[in-house]
């Protein structure tokens, strides 16, 4: 077995070893001012092992909301349970392509993203809350392997989404903080009373 203390960190994923650089916590201007509301909740330096105890923990705590639980509002004008873990997932797809671009290499600015068509347009009211929760682990288990693999010079390199410059390294931080911020908002908002 190859001796391993000399990296920064590893990890046991698969029965292989790998390898990541972790760089620490993004400096304020590595992405727009609105994104530190989730950038701070985030208070570890090594954002992948975040971003897979996120993994567990939000299927154990998701699991614990009925499929009838589920299609509740805490206000008549707000989003259902549903509805809310159906913009967590579109949401990790666009920060987690965005990254993929960026780490890439590519150039070209991204669009910016738009909560209300988006949720608009998915009718998460009509999937199942098993099937929400199944597809969270499915885009989680992805976030984890890119950034478990990402190499260390990409977690640096950045680019222009909604008119903003972001690194690589605040995305992973923005995906872990979003996520915390709509759990706690199920947790106080929805399942509270």
């Amino acid at each position: 077995m190859p001796d391993l203390s000399y990296y920064p960190r590893f990890s046991i994923y698969d029965s292989r070893f790998t390898i990541h650089h972790m760089l620490g916590r993004p400096q304020p201007n590595e992405a727009a001012p609105d994104y530190s509301i989730y950038i701070d909740r985030v208070s570890s330096d090594d954002i992948v092992s975040v971003l897979e105890t996120q993994l567990d923990e939000a299927h154990n705590f998701l699991s614990t909301i009925s499929e009838e639980q589920s299609l509740q509002r805490y206000a008549p004008d707000k989003w259902s349970m549903r509805e809310l873990l159906g913009h967590v997932n579109d949401g990790e797809r666009v920060f987690m392509y965005r990254a993929m671009w960026f780490a890439r290499g590519f150039e070209d600015p991204l669009p910016s993203f738009d909560q209300e068509i988006s949720f608009k347009a998915a009718d998460s009211d009509k999937v199942s809350w098993a099937n929400h929760i199944e597809e969270f682990q499915a885009i989680r288990a992805s976030t984890v392997a890119f950034f478990r693999n990402l190499p260390a010079d990409a977690w640096l390199r950045s680019g222009i989404a909604s008119d903003n410059p972001v690194t690589v390294r605040a995305i992973a931080y923005i995906v872990a903080g979003h996520l915390s911020h709509h759990l706690n908002v199920l947790r106080e908002r929805y399942l509270s009373a």
